[in-house]
């Protein structure tokens, strides 16, 4: 089998043994979760409840405020005990809806499945994404009905959903592709249906070749669907790259999958998508990795949102040792936490547990001029030199080389041998350079 892969790009161990062969566990129900309002790219949502409201299963309780955003639905059934800004992760504060577990586990009384979808047209697919909250499960949290909605002119002809799971510990796409592949191929047809798509893809790493062969097999000879293998290297998963892997297109600088015929969605999201099909539960719960070495027993879980993340390790055992660092998402793009208090939310693909040895930081030193960063950069950037301009305050000359178009993948920091602070500082560079270009359209 050909391999196929994009330029660039760096190979660290994918770390993926501790739970590739673990089957998905359902996690029991929390005795209570803490759902925010905001989980997605977006406008926050509205609440719909107030404290001492009974809801049930997939009610909804966040009304969205704008097209780009996602409802957000009770994750369990019982009493709401605050509607109040709390802290959830990553430095930020959302407004969120605190729910008591009555143990019931009641669905909500309007949640039927839908009709058969030949019977559904294209825009009754996109309302069913949209009212579900579906939003990109690999981490972006993009919402999904966005990308489905394309202008008259963008003429979608490809949808690719992403089983690279290209980040190093994390294992829940995998396991989706082994334990459930006929909801995959289905959400594929579903969001094929709803653009008009020609054709649709999955696109695997090599090193998931049981998922190569469990989806292959479950593929019709009269479906327009293949699979395409990729090479396993880090940043395969992302969406430009994975476009130019799969079709030979390049999303031009500063635009989107759209304008080349594309629309990628996560495996997780197409499962999701299925799912909420066959069932009418909207996204209440998803696939997330435990994992790391300070992980007493690392778990692939289906967790209720909402679920705060010590519960999660607690499922697992416990820690084994005092955590120095705890990470949501990969190693790669996830970001470092103060604490395992805070709540899963949709893009929660891992939670990642390391030991203080793990989680040191080392002192960066001078440049040593070697262009590692810039051969492994998967978007042909130079990260030196705009991170040098960043450290620099000059971000006009950040911006003409480009930092808008990183997609912070990390890859420069992580083959530095200086361990230059490479990614931090474009990521200082970008945002500098957005709230300028904002401040300049008002």
């Amino acid at each position: 089998m050909n391999f196929l892969t994009f330029k660039g790009g760096i190979h660290p161990p994918d770390s993926k043994s501790a739970t590739s062969s673990k089957p998905i566990q359902e996690m029991k129900e929390p005795e209570e979760v803490i759902i925010p309002l905001q989980q997605h790219i977006g406008a926050p949502c509205k609440s719909l409840v107030k404290p001492k409201d009974e809801v049930k299963v997939g009610q909804p309780i966040g009304e969205p405020q704008g097209f780009v955003s996602a409802p957000v639905h009770a994750t369990v059934s019982g009493t709401v005990k605050q509607v109040t800004p709390k802290p959830i992760g990553g430095g930020r504060t959302a407004e969120c809806v605190v729910i008591e577990s009555d143990g019931k586990n009641e669905l909500h009384s309007e949640i039927t499945p839908y009709e058969p979808i030949d019977e559904m047209s294209e825009k009754q697919i996109v309302e069913m994404i949209q009212n579900s909250g579906m939003v990109g499960m690999g981490g972006a949290t993009f919402p999904t009905h966005v990308k489905l909605s394309p202008p008259p002119e963008k003429k979608i002809d490809t949808i690719i959903i992403n089983g690279a799971e290209c980040e190093p510990y994390l294992t829940a796409d995998h396991r989706l592709m082994l334990e459930q592949p006929e909801m995959v191929i289905q959400g594929l047809k579903i969001i094929m249906k709803a653009v008009q798509a020609k054709k649709g893809i999955i696109a695997i790493e090599a090193n998931k070749q049981d998922a190569i062969d469990m989806i292959l097999k479950n593929i019709s000879s009269e479906d327009p669907i293949q699979v395409v293998a990729l090479q396993t290297k880090y940043p395969q998963g992302a969406e430009k790259q994975l476009i130019e892997a799969c079709v030979k297109k390049q999303v031009p600088s500063g635009g989107l999958p759209m304008d080349v015929g594309v629309v990628v969605n996560n495996v997780g999201s197409a499962y999701q998508i299925a799912h909420t099909h066959k069932t009418g539960i909207p996204l209440i719960q998803r696939i997330t990795t435990v994992t790391g070495s300070c992980i007493t027993e690392p778990k692939n879980l289906r967790v209720r949102i909402g679920t705060p993340i010590k519960d999660l390790i607690e499922f697992c055992g416990g820690y084994s040792e005092n955590p120095g660092k705890i990470i949501f998402g990969g190693p790669m793009m996830g970001i470092a936490q103060d604490s395992d208090e805070y709540p899963v939310i949709k893009g929660t693909s891992g939670v990642l547990a390391f030991n203080q040895n793990e989680a040191l930081i080392p002192e960066p030193v001078n440049c040593i001029r070697c262009s590692k960063c810039i051969i492994g950069c998967p978007i042909s950037l130079m990260p030196v030199t705009i991170s040098e301009y960043s450290l620099s305050d000059r971000m006009d000359d950040a911006k003409r080389y480009h930092a808008l178009d990183c997609i912070e993948c990390g890859s420069c920091s992580y083959v530095c041998p200086s361990k230059r602070p490479l990614l931090h500082s474009i990521r200082v560079a970008k945002s500098s350079i957005m709230e300028k270009m904002k401040k300049q359209q008002k």
